[in-house]
This record gives C-alpha cells, sequence and structure tokens, in this order.
C-alpha cells in the first residue's frame, strides 16, 4: 500500500515509516515544509491549511500531527494544542471529502487524556470521558476524525498513553534527568501511569490499516500499567542511577501549573480492543 502520514518526521513518524517499509508498503509525507524531503519517505507532499491535500494515490492516511502538550500551559499553549488538533483533522478529512479517489482508512492520533483521572478504577475504550482540559481536546478531536465515515472511510482512534522509546518521546526529557541522579517519583507516587513503546505505536497503527473489522477508538497502551512510584524505580534502575527525590504535588503545581495535573493523573488504562482484535503488544514490561 502507499500509506499518507501527517508529523512523519516526528518520533512516531519515523519510526512508521521503517516499519511501513519493512512491510513493503511506501509513505507519501506530509510537511509544512515539502521542500525538506522526509527521509525514507517516497514523497513529500505540502500539508497546508490554505489548500486541499492532495491524496490521490493514498490507500491509508494517518494523522499525527499536533502541538505537542509540554511546556507551560499559558492561554496561548492552550490554544494551539486545541487548534492543531481539532483543525488539523478537520482539514485532513475535508480533504478526504473533496477527494475523488478516497483513502479506504484514516488512522488518528487522539491520547487517554480523554478519560480524565478516574483514579483506581481500570478503563477501556467503553468508559465514560472524564473531565478537564485534555478531555474536551481529546472529545472534540475524535468527533473530527469520526465525519471520515460520513464519505465511506473506516476510522480509527489511536488513544496513546506514554509513548517511550530510545531516541524521543518523554525519554527526551526523561533520560537526561535520571543520567543525571535527578529522578525523581511524583506526588504520592500512586497514580497509575499508562504507557507503550513507540515499536508497539508502528506496530499496532499498522495492525489497524490492515484489519478491516477495526475501528472507532483503541486504546494504544501497554497491557501493563505501573503507579508511578515503581515506574520510577524501573528508570532508575535502567539507567543505573539512584531516584530518591519526591517531588510533592503542590511544588508541581507551582513550577508547571495546569501541567502538573498530567503528571499527577491517574491513569489505568487497558488496551480492550486491540487485544481483543488479535494484537499482541511486544512490550508489556519496562
Amino acid at each position: 500500500m502507499k500509506i499518507g502520514i501527517t508529523g512523519a518526521s516526528g518520533f512516531i513518524g519515523t519510526r512508521l515509516i521503517d516499519g511501513s517499509n519493512r512491510l513493503a508498503h511506501r509513505v507519501i509525507a506530509f510537511s509544512r515544509h515539502p521542500k525538506c524531503a522526509v527521509p525514507n519517505a517516497l514523497e513529500t507532499r505540502r500539508f497546508s491549511f490554505d489548500h486541499p491535500l492532495r491524496l490521490e494515490g493514498c490507500d491509508a492516511f494517518v494523522h499525527l500531527a499536533g502541538e505537542s502538550i509540554f511546556g507551560p500551559w499559558t492561554r496561548r499553549k492552550r490554544r494551539r494544542i486545541l487548534e492543531s488538533r481539532v483543525q488539523g483533522t478537520r482539514h485532513v478529512v475535508a480533504s478526504i471529502a473533496a477527494s475523488p479517489v478516497k483513502p479506504k482508512v484514516l488512522v488518528c492520533a487522539s491520547g487517554i487524556g480523554i478519560y480524565g483521572d478516574p483514579g483506581e478504577a481500570i478503563v477501556d475504550e467503553n468508559s465514560p470521558r472524564g473531565r478537564g482540559f485534555l478531555a474536551d481536546v481529546c472529545e472534540q478531536w475524535e468527533a473530527e476524525a469520526r465525519r471520515a465515515e460520513d464519505h465511506g472511510v473506516r476510522t480509527v482512534m489511536l488513544r496513546f498513553g506514554l509513548v517511550l522509546g530510545k531516541k524521543g518521546g518523554a525519554m527526551s526529557v526523561l533520560r537526561p534527568l535520571f543520567l543525571a541522579g535527578l529522578g525523581a517519583q511524583l506526588g504520592d507516587g500512586r497514580q497509575w501511569m499508562s504507557w507503550v513503546h513507540v515499536s508497539d505505536v508502528a506496530a499496532l497503527t499498522m495492525f489497524a490499516i490492515e484489519n478491516d473489522q477495526l475501528h472507532g477508538a483503541v486504546n494504544c497502551v501497554s497491557p501493563t500499567p505501573y503507579r508511578n512510584a515503581d515506574f520510577t524505580k524501573a528508570l532508575a534502575q535502567k539507567f543505573h542511577r539512584p531516584a530518591f527525590l519526591k517531588l510533592p504535588a503542590w511544588l508541581l503545581k507551582t513550577v508547571l501549573g495546569d501541567l502538573a495535573g498530567v503528571m499527577l493523573t491517574s491513569q489505568r488504562v487497558t488496551p480492550a480492543r486491540a487485544t481483543e482484535a488479535g494484537f499482541g503488544f511486544r512490550y508489556t514490561k519496562l
């Protein structure tokens, strides 16, 4: 197949390109800077809100582009987080609607932030949405993606947990901290963290493309969540460094503002639909 990807030069996108090429698929990358060709992609096309995307030749389309949630959540940052996802997805779907030949499937990124803070409860794709800024963002984000179904395009929303891997994602922040001996438990350390390895993200994305019976929301998380205290210990052992620090919730909130809420939220998420469909996660332990 030929697979169109936005965000193709990012952490997940580059891994997805590699995986696609190994399976003899080819990737058409969509970029705001099309003159800078995305490595290992068959072609790099323009991604702009000013013009419909050129989707000819795309058998499947993966939409990954969006503003990072990391950084101070100023009013402007919040607006970029929301608009990049909602308007970006709306533009992708509008381009699909306008295309004479449409991709058979749209796989759109989403997040487990939609569940808010369920505490100790185990949640799956049938669980109700939670409260908070990210829950609102994800709900609107997914609503835009679902509009592709009105045009006969099977749609899958992958709800990502904390994405881990050696060369990017959360580890680009965590690795230098732990190597410097600054790894720390957050708050009381009892909050659940649902994570996923970037290789499993790429594999589940391909699984979603190739399996016609999979549609709707799909949790993209390892079946083994960790409490923050255990997560911290596991990374400390991985990097052979101590991690005795404990950052109280009040300090995180003082320094990081609303972003601290994401770090203190407890999310014990299970990948029910992926598992039921027969997908096997390669990375189940840190």
